[in-house]
């Protein structure tokens, strides 16, 4: 199936103020991130969707394929609907969200995303086995999944919980890590975006439940490849910049 990949960025993040333009060794991490997915060879074509004429013009001195869209959206997802949207784009099969700030990104989160796209599932994401540090920590999004890998939730919060010390053995496969990759055909990613907000999305601050309280399935592809943390804040891109050489040299 032909697959497009879209990588929002805007520059209204407050945590990292100018995110997309910041340096990760010495380039803007949104051309970081569209030199993973270029290199990891697994999409028939990646571009970065944008509001900013700054990132625009950054973008195509690197030469990276850029799209301008509306200074509106509500998330990332809305960008990227805007840009699938147009005509030139319709013969994408499958629409993958890649997040602007994850130039880690591995390459069995989007082959699995795209992967679990089936007639089942119009929507699919990715996740990894984790232990029960990341539990307390409302910045790692965990999800619950059932056992045909289909989404039941996602929260901040400790999913699932582990009421009994005993079961310790039991604990890390049940410990998903959510991956914020996002892969879609273009009618659910129609509906996703001409959703209201749900009570859910708006006291997690999560936006991918939103379909699941409009019942849209969303298949999670389980994956082995070890998962580095995305870029947020001052003290992240200071750690990426440290660990940069190790992870381009393998």
């Amino acid at each position: 199936m032909r697959t497009l990949a879209v990588i929002p960025a805007r520059l209204g993040a407050t945590r990292l103020p100018r995110k997309p333009l910041r340096l990760l060794a010495g380039v803007p991490l949104v051309i970081r991130v569209w030199e993973r997915v270029l290199g990891l060879d697994v999409v028939d074509r990646c571009l970065i969707a944008t509001d900013s004429d700054e990132v625009a013009e950054i973008v195509n001195e690197h030469g990276a394929e850029v799209v301008m869209t509306r200074s509106d959206h509500p998330s990332g997802t809305h960008r990227v609907a805007e840009v699938a949207a147009l005509p030139e784009y319709s013969d994408y099969e499958i629409i993958v969200n890649v997040q602007g700030d994850e130039p880690f990104v591995p390459r069995e989160a989007i082959l699995g995303s795209v992967r679990v796209v089936n007639e089942s599932f119009p929507l699919g994401t990715a996740a990894v086995r984790a232990d029960a540090s990341i539990l307390s920590d409302p910045n790692v999004v965990k999800v619950v999944a059932a056992r045909n890998g289909q989404a039941m939730y996602f929260s901040r919060a400790a999913i699932p919980f582990l009421r009994d010390a005993h079961d310790a053995p039991l604990q890390r496969p049940l410990i998903w890590q959510h991956i914020g990759v996002y892969a879609y055909r273009w009618t659910a990613l129609r509906d996703w975006v001409a959703l209201p907000e749900p009570p859910l999305e708006h006291v997690e601050r999560l936006e991918q439940l939103r379909p699941l309280y409009a019942g849209i399935p969303m298949g999670v592809s389980l994956i082995d490849e070890p998962m580095r943390p995305g870029i947020d804040t001052e003290e992240d891109l200071e750690r990426a910049n440290r660990d940069w050489m190790a992870f381009t040299t393998g």
